[in-house]
């Protein structure tokens, strides 16, 4: 495999970020997600400088019927400042549904089981300790990783 670098966003408030970059061995990191739209850039930069031409995976997310009007609000917000961060800083970004890339994973369809194989998964794969924040976007990057 050639040099890549792979991000992976979990954009919800609870979410993370994740990057694994792959020259002669791997090398992950993970943060859940910045609190604030200039740490959200920052964090993004310092990763692109490292990088020369990452690719991020996205998860694309909806609202669903049954959540609040408010909490649908902020987490599509997330979701479109994560957008314009990764536009404005000219991230190729591929946008992946959880159905996509947890297809083979084989998870429970309970969500709080479902969340701790997620964590299990991350920290197995990336070497690190994966938390509920980090897990998804970790497993993202290496989604996007065996898929690049």
């Amino acid at each position: 495999m050639k040099s890549v670098h792979i991000i992976g966003i979990d954009p919800g408030k609870n979410g993370g970020i994740a990057r694994v970059i792959f020259t002669n061995k791997y090398i992950w990191s993970a943060h859940k997600c910045p609190e604030d739209i200039n740490s959200m850039s920052d964090i993004l930069k310092t990763f692109k400088k490292f990088a020369i031409k990452p690719i991020c995976y996205l998860e694309k997310v909806h609202a669903f019927p049954t959540d609040a009007r408010s909490s649908a609000f902020k987490f599509g917000m997330n979701f479109g400042i994560w957008q314009g961060i990764l536009a404005a800083l000219k991230i190729e970004t591929i946008l992946v549904t959880p159905q996509v890339w947890q297809k083979d994973l084989e998870l429970s369809k309970i969500k709080q089981e479902r969340k701790n194989e997620l964590k299990k998964i991350a920290t197995n794969v990336s070497g690190i300790k994966a938390t509920l924040k980090t897990a998804d976007a970790l497993c993202i990057a290496n989604w996007g990783l065996q898929n690049v």
